[in-house]
């Protein structure tokens, strides 16, 4: 399976923007996913994930309250909805996703095996 995140581009401030994550090759259903952001000169961070059934989503604190996480099955994708967007969102979004047991916290990038290539998302103040 390989997952490709896709949607990134430059909006302003305040603006809302949709990245998309989707899967070629496999079905992304039941697999928890998550999304993480590396911005120019920082490491890797964690932003969001939903698990398989889209019961639960888990945020950052940064994007909590702003960032919404969301899955549709029958079209293999999901998506992270970035309301109220900050110059600090400004960097490379990464999805990832795995299917295989874990009882760790989906925040760690050990939660998943699989990973995509980024899109870029530029916040200009």
């Amino acid at each position: 399976v390989q997952l490709q995140a896709s949607g990134g581009g430059w909006v302003q401030a305040g603006m809302s923007l949709r990245l998309s994550c989707a899967a070629s090759g496999g079905t992304l259903s039941g697999w928890r996913v998550g999304w993480f952001r590396q911005a120019p000169g920082k490491e890797r961070e964690f932003v969001a994930a939903i698990r398989w059934d889209g019961g639960s989503a888990y945020y950052s604190d940064s994007v909590k309250g702003r960032f919404t996480a969301s899955r549709d099955n029958p079209k293999n994708t999901v998506y992270l909805h970035m309301n109220s967007a900050r110059p600090e969102d400004t960097a490379i979004y990464y999805c990832a996703g795995d299917s295989s047991g874990y009882s760790g916290v989906y925040s760690s990038p050990r939660a998943y095996a699989y990973w995509g290539q980024g899109t870029l998302v530029t916040v200009s103040s």
